[in-house]
């Protein structure tokens, strides 16, 4: 099976690493994939899942985890301010911190609802204009401002242009959190969590590997 087979390439590749066993998150991300797929992953044991949008988690998961007790949910896809109570409420990390206005919302909701879940901050390493994330000469700036406002950032996110040699940005993140003293590193996709475990990655999100290819 798809998810036994990706289960395995991790415990393989935290080995070679001389990572810890267990020391890597799967994420398995569902986003656009049909409720039946998500549902044969969740029979599976598995509970840990990634979600893009705000809207199409709210609409699927809470009937998932009344079903399934232990589900863990990453918001990895850009958030809206506007979404960001309703984001606050449904995931348990939220992995596109990117801007200021951003924070200092999430902040504010975190006094009124008393919680907040883990945070990344995402960062652009390849200075991509069309792609969210704070520049990498202004991530400490950030990372500051983020605790500053008493934000619980765990890590960092990001996600290396299609075109460019991967491991030069998961080392490039890497570097960042060292800095900022943060353990939490989320990189790696289908084709590049390998590389990306060998560079430290604590969390990789792998979605079409498991699922098999999106239909939109």
């Amino acid at each position: 099976m798809p998810l036994d087979d990706i289960k395995s390439r991790i415990a393989k590749a935290e080995e070679k690493a001389g990572r810890a066993p267990g020391s890597v998150q799967l994420i398995a991300v569902s986003k656009v994939q049909p409720n039946e797929r998500v549902a044969a992953v969740l029979e599976q044991g598995h509970r840990c899942f990634g979600e893009n949008k705000v809207q199409e988690a709210a609409g699927k998961w809470p009937d998932f985890r009344a079903q399934f007790p232990g589900v863990d949910l990453h918001l990895i896809g850009p958030l809206q301010t506007n979404k960001a109570r309703q984001a606050m409420e449904l995931f348990d990390s939220i992995h596109s911190v990117d801007r200021p206005k951003l924070a200092k919302t999430l902040a504010r909701l975190a006094q009124e609802l008393g919680k907040c879940p883990d945070l990344f901050v995402q960062v652009n390493t390849g200075e991509e204009p069309q792609k969210a994330g704070v520049l990498p000469a202004e991530a400490d700036a950030f990372i500051a401002e983020c605790r500053e406002l008493d934000l619980p950032v765990r890590g960092l996110m990001c996600i290396p242009p299609v075109d460019e040699e991967a491991s030069l940005h998961f080392a490039l993140l890497a570097k960042i959190a060292a800095r900022n003293g943060l353990d939490g590193l989320s990189m790696g996709m289908s084709s590049d969590f390998e590389k990306a475990i060998a560079l430290g990655a604590t969390h990789v999100r792998v979605g079409s590997a498991i699922f098999g290819e999106r239909s939109y």
